[in-house]
């Protein structure tokens, strides 16, 4: 098969980075069929990706399996428990943790870095600042205003094809669907809860409620919006949820009259965390209960 014409470095990097439209896509693959030149410099620039290295690394784990002797294969590959392999020591252990750890670390790592991660840090940081450089009293006001929604935002930006490079192939694995999501929200949910409480204890109370009091929100509303997620998708469900808790919280507050913004946001919190706990906790069950009924629904979110 001849060709009359091959790739452009722009046509074989947004091919790489997934920005060429499908059609473009399925016509550079077509012509990949015929022209060894094109294929290299397609396979090279695919390499160089966030998906491309996983793979790689995916591949040689697998090679190094397949090709072991047949006797020394572990019980997972080859389907029986008659061998067992000895506990690794000394200089095999570092490699036996990295080989056992990295599917772990996939599944986590959208979870871990990113743009959420960088918002927690900002928000933390920047309440404290707010409260020790510039002397405002409402620093946990503000802070315990938004913090039911972090969570939120950090499983939203952790989870679907927007979010992590590799979401078709890991969706589609034993370990993909509501599993994955529920590793990611645990990561965030580990990240986020003690940093913000642990921030919100180190300002003054100025009338907000307690440090802790946004928990059991925080969770009921992650756990809604996951809910929500096997109907609409990730991002529709935060943006419902994250909408819902600031109509819930701003509009009765720049609705009452007396005193400056903050006074009447700390009164709103009181009234939506203090005086509703058992109303959340409730939540909380009844939302883990309504995704569990819908945790199929997961297995076919690949576009959401």
């Amino acid at each position: 098969m001849t060709t009359t014409w091959h790739a452009s470095t722009d046509l074989v990097s947004r091919y790489a980075d997934g920005s060429l439209p499908e059609a473009d896509a399925w016509s550079l693959e077509k012509h990949l069929e015929g022209c060894t030149d094109c294929a290299a410099q397609v396979s090279a620039a695919v390499r160089e990706t966030t998906a491309g290295v996983v793979l790689t690394d995916v591949r040689n784990l697998i090679l190094a399996e397949v090709t072991r002797p047949e006797g020394a294969r572990g019980s997972d590959m080859c389907g029986s428990a008659a061998w067992a392999p000895p506990a690794p020591t000394g200089p095999h252990l570092h490699k036996h943790l990295r080989t056992h750890l990295k599917p772990t670390l996939w599944s986590l790592g959208p979870a871990l870095r990113g743009t959420w991660l960088l918002a927690l840090l900002s928000v933390t940081l920047g309440a404290l600042l707010l409260n020790r450089a510039a002397g405002y009293e409402g620093a946990r006001t503000l802070l315990l205003t938004i913090a039911p929604v972090i969570p939120v935002a950090g499983v939203a930006l952790s989870y679907g094809r927007h979010a992590d490079p590799l979401h078709e192939i890991t969706s589609a694995t034993p370990s993909g669907g509501l599993r994955l999501v529920l590793t990611r929200t645990a990561a965030v949910l580990g990240v986020s809860l003690p940093a913000v409480t642990l921030t919100g204890a180190a300002l003054p109370a100025s009338g907000a409620p307690g440090a802790a009091a946004w928990l059991l929100p925080g969770l009921a509303l992650t756990l809604g919006s996951l809910t929500l997620a096997s109907y609409v998708g990730c991002r529709a469900a935060t943006a419902v949820t994250g909408v819902g808790w600031g109509a819930a919280v701003l509009v009765p507050a720049l609705a009452a009259r007396g005193g400056p913004l903050t006074t009447r946001l700390a009164g709103q919190l009181a009234a939506c965390f203090d005086g509703a706990q058992p109303g959340w906790a409730a939540a909380v069950a009844l939302c883990a209960a309504l995704l569990a009924a819908r945790r199929n629904a997961y297995d076919h979110m690949e576009n959401r």
